[in-house]
């Protein structure tokens, strides 16, 4: 169990560095080789601080536990609203008032609402995944041709960390490092999380809702306190909404070409529709542009306290 449990740990922790030295090389060579920082903010970025989520899910549908991989993208989706949000609000109110993210909220509820009716024909599989990359290619394009038509004269978004004059070893050490320190986190995490389920008789899927969601958005969580502290709405919000498109489209899309996924009867039935419910809870804050204050932050918090709480017992 002790090991286990130290397998656990490990994983998360080189999950969380893995996943910050990746995004930090491939943003530093995207931009050593010409790539604009808007178009990388918009991929490169997005795609690297989903790859703990994808590494794991990986892993788990190789390795036979369905339940985590699937687990993993819906339970990481419910904690980005509940924990993501909720934690950075009791700290500082989130100004969600000054910002207008309707469009990615719409396209999150839609994404959200199409993954939960896809499962209905499982188990996910080759023509799921194709499916689920095609709307995340098409969204990718719309984003960039929607930032390019707002940016009128100003210079190139500036990336926050990014280092275009980075040396190429640099570079080269911060890639390699992030993409093993990813796969080996990712291997331990599953297996410890997979062990520890079958020796308390938790079924996977639990863990994969719980544990394993929690230790895979680490990395937004880190970014939207951060945010939430610098007055940075947008960041915070906008953080949250793209994770949980990200997730479903690309996560699960690569995944399900890799290796069939058996969609669990409990979270058809409940999890999807636990993961809808949440994203509507976002609908006031978004639609009419209140901000996220300190006691919405507790009723998040809470609510996924009890979720989990419900999920265990």
């Amino acid at each position: 169990m002790l090991l286990d449990l130290g397998y656990v740990v490990a994983g998360l922790i080189l999950l969380v560095f893995g996943g910050d030295g990746l995004v930090k090389g491939a943003v530093a060579l995207a931009l050593r080789l010409g790539i604009p920082a808007l178009i990388v903010g918009l991929t490169v970025v997005a795609f690297g601080t989903s790859a703990p989520e994808l590494l794991v899910s990986v892993t788990a549908a190789l390795d036979g536990a369905a339940g985590i991989a699937i687990g993993n993208v819906v339970g990481s989706n419910i904690a980005n609203i509940l924990l993501i949000l909720g934690l950075p609000a009791i700290i500082t109110t989130i100004h969600s008032s000054q910002i207008d993210t309707r469009r990615g909220y719409y396209t999150m509820l839609a994404v959200s609402l199409g993954f939960a009716l896809l499962c209905f024909t499982g188990p996910l599989i080759w023509w799921h995944g194709l499916l689920l990359l095609a709307a995340l290619a098409a969204m990718i394009l719309d984003n960039i041709r929607s930032a390019r038509a707002h940016k009128a004269a100003n210079e190139d978004v500036e990336l926050e960390g990014a280092d275009e004059n980075m040396q190429a070893w640099k570079v080269a050490a911060y890639i390699l490092g992030g993409l093993v320190g990813l796969g080996v986190g990712a291997n331990l995490l599953v297996t410890g999380a997979v062990n520890i389920a079958r020796d308390f008789g938790i079924s996977e899927t639990v863990i994969g809702l719980t544990l394993v969601a929690i230790g895979t958005s680490l990395p937004e969580l880190v970014t939207s306190i951060v945010a939430a502290i610098r007055k940075q709405a947008d960041v915070a919000l906008g953080n949250v909404i793209g994770s949980n498109i990200f997730n479903i489209l690309s996560i699960l899309g690569i995944t399900a070409l890799i290796a069939p996924l058996p969609v669990d009867p409990a979270i058809l039935w409940r999890d999807n529709w636990v993961m809808m419910a949440v994203a509507l809870a976002l609908a006031p804050f978004v639609l009419f542009r209140l901000d996220i204050t300190r006691l919405a932050g507790v009723g998040f918090v809470a609510a996924y306290v009890g979720y989990s709480a419900w999920l265990v017992l």
